[in-house]
């Protein structure tokens, strides 16, 4: 999800009424605001990132002077900021997409940018790149069906809104980045009325529902690209 805020992300459970836990987690962000949900409940999807990886490019984020580098952990969006009326028909959309999707990997390597449009420098994803993309069209139907103003493109954000001259560096220091890893699980995030990303349920692919977390240990560094802002 990538956007305009700073936004923090806590770990909670909203199923059976379950309530908000205080453990703050990284932020993410998303492409739009919360606002433009409205009086709906808003929702992004993630896959997250193996810590070590997670934590390397946050300091090459920092580096190019992103005040995002320390509440966006690295991450590819799969779905950004969505409106969602129903949260038990979204959970079981997004569980059922989940139950059928293998884990895969996921290579991202050299620098791309989406400038003039947006002042973004990315990693792109090369293996794995068809594969969020599948994801991303299950997922935005349904409870989550809606209009994009650009069409998906699987991205890891490293540099967002800042000078151009950090834009460039970017763009040119991490040019020759690679990194593998395998992805065995998505996290579904809700934007609550605080303006808080929290982590609703972390979901395994190819796996049962009922063994889906409901928290982040021992899983990927994950944070919310989404723009939270990416």
């Amino acid at each position: 999800m990538c956007a305009a805020g700073k936004l923090s992300v806590q770990v909670g459970s909203r199923s059976r009424g379950a309530g908000r836990d205080t453990d703050a987690r990284p932020g993410t962000g998303a492409h739009q605001s919360a606002s433009a949900c409205g009086d709906n409940l808003c929702v992004g999807v993630i896959l997250g990132f193996p810590r070590e990886v997670a934590q390397e490019l946050q300091q090459w984020r920092a580096s190019f002077g992103d005040p995002m580098a320390e509440v966006i952990p690295a991450h590819i969006t799969l779905v950004t900021t969505t409106p969602a009326q129903d949260w038990e028909a979204t959970l079981e959309h997004v569980r059922d997409v989940a139950r059928r999707q293998a884990p895969f990997r996921i290579t991202i390597s050299g620098t791309g940018s989406f400038r003039p449009v947006s002042p973004v420098v990315f990693l792109k994803v090369a293996d794995g790149f068809e594969e969020c993309v599948g994801l991303h069209e299950q997922l935005q139907t349904g409870p989550l069906e809606r209009d994009l103003p650009f069409p998906y493109h699987p991205h890891v954000t490293v540099a967002h809104d800042v000078a151009p001259e950090s834009l460039d560096e970017a763009e040119t220091v991490l040019k020759n980045y690679s990194a593998t890893f395998p992805v065995v699980s998505m996290g579904l995030y809700e934007h609550d009325d605080n303006g808080i990303w929290q982590l609703r349920e972390e979901l395994d692919f190819g796996g049962d529902a009922d063994q889906s977390r409901k928290s982040t240990a021992q899983r990927p560094a994950a944070g919310g690209e989404a723009t939270a802002a990416d």
